[in-house]
């Protein structure tokens, strides 16, 4: 795999494999390694997870996708959704009037506009999410009317939670060991071409990196629920911090770590 990588990156600029797709930068990668697209939540090359985003990019990569416990009680659907939630803004057009959505990215830290944050809590080993009606803006002071008449203005019970041995294991399951790869972009008339630029090698996911990071919000959670579809709650974060996650982090070539991994060089 290694090597593959370090001759793709030789190849110079490649030509976008699915032009006006926004996962292209990764697709081709893919493609030129001979990795068929799937949805499975396993590792797509043998043991080892590959991540390719553009070097210049904004958006997020998931970790995984969770909803939270207790999964009995379906927290998002029957909780969050109809105790919590707002009308959806197609409401009457694409979907029914009474169209419910409740579509939510927080983190630690911080409150969202509508009250939420999450919390790491120690004690108990978990990571939970949280509502402070104080928090509230006041550009939503109509919804939390609705929300007071509907569950009241305490805390969320039952609290949606994720135990952190859980979501670890969640996560390991497909990133304990990943190539983390970035891509220059640019265009030339209407093809945009990419140029694989940097190789990470990242191994050995940590536990405790991965609570600091939630802790320090650098990982958000992202609810994506509306009355028709629970599009699943998800795990994501900014992609420079994903290499602090893991206790050992080489650069192909470079021969660069974090602080407390040990250092490979792995040259041509």
């Amino acid at each position: 795999m290694i090597q593959a990588l370090l001759d793709i990156r030789a190849m110079g600029w490649i030509a976008n494999a699915r032009p006006g797709n926004d996962g292209g930068v990764g697709n081709t990668l893919e493609d030129l390694l001979g990795i068929e697209e799937n949805n499975l939540p396993l590792p797509n090359a043998s043991e080892w997870e590959i991540k390719c985003q553009r070097a210049d990019t904004r958006s997020l990569i998931t970790l995984c996708h969770l909803d939270p416990s207790p999964r009995a009680f379906s927290l998002v659907t029957q909780l969050l959704l109809p105790k919590y939630g707002w009308p959806h803004q197609k409401a009457g057009t694409r979907y029914p009037v009474g169209e419910m959505s409740f579509r939510q990215t927080i983190h630690a830290g911080a409150h969202s506009d509508r009250g939420f944050t999450v919390k790491v809590d120690r004690a108990q080993s978990r990571v939970v999410v949280s509502f402070d009606w104080r928090m509230v803006s006041e550009r939503h002071a109509e919804w939390l009317e609705t929300v007071k008449s509907r569950a009241g203005l305490g805390d969320l019970s039952p609290q949606p939670y994720w135990g952190i041995a859980d979501l670890y294991h969640k996560i390991g399951s497909k990133l304990h060991n990943c190539f983390f790869v970035l891509a220059d972009a640019r265009r030339e008339g209407r093809r945009e071409y990419f140029y694989y630029s940097k190789i990470m090698i990242l191994q050995d996911l940590n536990m405790q990196r991965l609570v600091d990071a939630i802790e320090e919000g650098a990982i958000c959670v992202d609810f994506d629920a509306r009355t028709g579809h629970n599009h699943g709650t998800k795990f994501r974060m900014q992609q420079r911090y994903l290499p602090t996650l893991y206790g050992k982090v080489t650069e192909v070539d470079g021969g660069v770590t974090t602080d407390g991994g040990a250092c490979e060089s792995w040259a041509r």
